[in-house]
């Protein structure tokens, strides 16, 4: 009997998922648009690609692994009849790499109208980068910070223009301590893997908090979202996720529903003057309270300034 109890829950639960999972419904195209993509070869990131260039948009893959992402900008290609879907080389884990694509980009396109900073990892452990930097904290949030500052020129130009960032429901379980975002206090038997990842994920909201404030005015919108939990690569890295997999999948979205609530800030009309704001599902949603606080924000901004050599 107990066994029917868990299916007949598993089966509610299920269907409460699916019935909840926000669905992006515009239809709104993109023709003329300039769209980039980070970490565009798989999961999210690809079905995201995948809606934006079936909208018509140029299409800019940013992935780190030059066959996966010519592969995949060939599947989109097929699969959309868009050929004007392109991979470029960008790894967020080397600041020069994020320099030299930015540049690229400055140079070779006359607009960029959509940046959506997706790719991240699972954290990491005391691994430190070529740049010295926390190798989970530079992929999800020095990386994507460096890269949304070099091209904020472009946005400016091409306004009425959109930056959006994937982030994690997980930052509710953390709080930020700047003199330890990358790893300072931390030793390789101390450092907390899950911790830091959803430190990162704070800093992506903190930063759009602080994006908004300095965008004011100039027609540049920028705003967070949590995806939800979503069948991807980074689920399989974490440790008790792995071991489950094949349970938890069933409560998992799909990486087409896990990139809606991205394709909805994208490209949904109701959101063009919509800034500094969080949202899940197709919805706005209510971040942390620390998520919320503007001088945390700016602190963060500036302390990621020096990090990435601005100043």
């Amino acid at each position: 009997m107990w066994f029917l109890y868990l299916l007949f829950f598993i089966f509610v639960t299920w269907v409460y998922i699916k019935l909840t999972s926000g669905i992006c419904k515009n239809s709104k195209h993109l023709v003329g648009k300039v769209v980039i993509v980070t970490g565009a070869n798989s999961g999210i990131g690809f079905e995201t690609a995948k809606d934006l260039a079936e909208r018509g948009a140029r299409v800019i893959m940013a992935c780190r692994d030059e066959r996966r992402g010519v592969t995949a900008r060939d599947q989109i290609v097929a699969a959309t009849g868009n050929p004007d879907v392109h991979y470029l080389h960008l790894d967020l884990a080397s600041l020069n790499s994020v320099r030299r694509f930015a540049n690229n980009i400055n140079t070779s396109q006359e607009r960029l109208d959509i940046l959506i900073n997706n790719a991240a990892i699972y954290g990491s452990e005391l691994v430190k980068t070529e740049d010295g930097l926390l190798l989970g904290m530079q992929v999800n949030h020095y990386g994507p910070f460096l890269l949304t500052c070099l091209l904020l020129p472009k946005l400016k130009s091409s306004a009425p223009s959109r930056i959006i960032n994937v982030a994690s429901m997980g930052h509710h379980y953390c709080n930020l301590d700047l003199n330890n975002l990358n790893g300072e206090k931390e030793t390789v038997k101390t450092i907390n893997v899950k911790k830091m990842y959803y430190a990162s994920k704070l800093c992506n909201i903190l930063m759009t908090v602080e994006l908004d404030r300095r965008l004011r005015g100039t027609g540049v919108t920028a705003n967070s979202l949590h995806p939800g939990c979503v069948d991807t690569d980074i689920i399989t890295t974490i440790p008790v996720v792995k071991h489950m997999l094949f349970l938890l999948r069933i409560f998992c979205k799909s990486p087409w529903e896990g990139a809606q609530t991205t394709v909805h800030l994208a490209v949904a009309p109701e959101l063009a003057s919509t800034s500094g704001r969080y949202f899940q599902d197709c919805r706005e949603a209510k971040p942390s309270r620390t998520a919320q606080d503007r001088k945390l924000a700016r602190a963060l901004w500036e302390v990621s300034e020096k990090f990435v050599q601005m100043i």
